[in-house]
């Protein structure tokens, strides 16, 4: 293997609990909800599937499922799939929902598993080349970078910049030709059988790891350094 395509959520990283995501939006703004209605209201959301990152929606309304299916394909879009799902919660302030979109996108939203840049590092000693390919709507470099994880990233692929998701072939061949590495050399390590997956049609070899809270997951991204050391593969879609 001369390179390895990493997803994001659930795969480099994990976003903040729906409770969390709420909380932390109410405080900044300086609004109050005793607790009970805060607990109900932020299981509402997670239900609702308004948390990018978080669980897919429990139902997904019929006015809603055409720009779900292709939220990924830009900012606009990516916005308005989860906005519009937020808005199915009722909130005490309308401005709530776009504050919590704009929250899932700081840096203090996310945290990375355990092992990622233990891994990303022991990558870089290798000399194996770094790539993210990520079904997204908004820019995550920033994440990288203040966690620490940027400089062993070589190439950011996403999706909303390129107008394709995953799980399209062209995503990950952009990826490869980004690195100058090829299809077949090249490891994909993703939680989505389905997006993920896709890599195997261009030929990448893939590996999945399970999307769990971080502290569920010390070393899932391990076994990745010896399928790049032994040329193996453990997944497959």
């Amino acid at each position: 293997m001369t390179a390895v395509l990493f997803d994001f959520s659930g795969t480099l990283f994990r976003i903040e609990s729906a409770e969390s995501w709420l909380r932390s939006v109410l405080a900044e703004r300086g609004t109050a909800l005793p607790e009970p209605e805060l607990a109900a209201t932020a299981r509402a959301l997670e239900a609702a599937g308004a948390l990018p990152g978080g669980a897919y929606p429990e139902r997904l309304p019929a006015a809603l499922a055409g720009v779900w299916e292709v939220r990924d394909e830009s900012s606009a879009l990516h916005r308005a799939a989860y906005t519009g799902l937020s808005r199915l919660v009722p909130l005490p302030d309308p401005a709530l929902h776009d504050a919590l979109y704009d929250r899932h996108m700081t840096p203090a939203a996310w945290a990375p598993y355990p092992d990622a840049v233990e891994v990303l590092g022991a990558l870089r000693e290798r000399g194996v080349k770094v790539g993210v390919v990520s079904n997204i709507g908004w820019d995550l470099r920033p994440v990288f970078r203040a966690h620490g994880l940027d400089p062993l990233v070589d190439a950011y692929v996403l999706s909303y910049e390129h107008g394709v998701r995953k799980p399209d072939a062209r995503l990950f061949a952009t990826a490869c030709a980004a690195l100058g590495v090829e299809p077949g050399r090249t490891l994909m390590v993703g939680d989505d059988r389905r997006a993920d997956g896709g890599a195997a049609a261009l030929g990448c070899r893939v590996h999945f790891v399970d999307h769990l809270p971080v502290a569920e997951r010390p070393d899932g991204l391990r076994p990745v350094l010896d399928l790049v050391d032994h040329g193996g593969v453990a997944g497959r879609p």
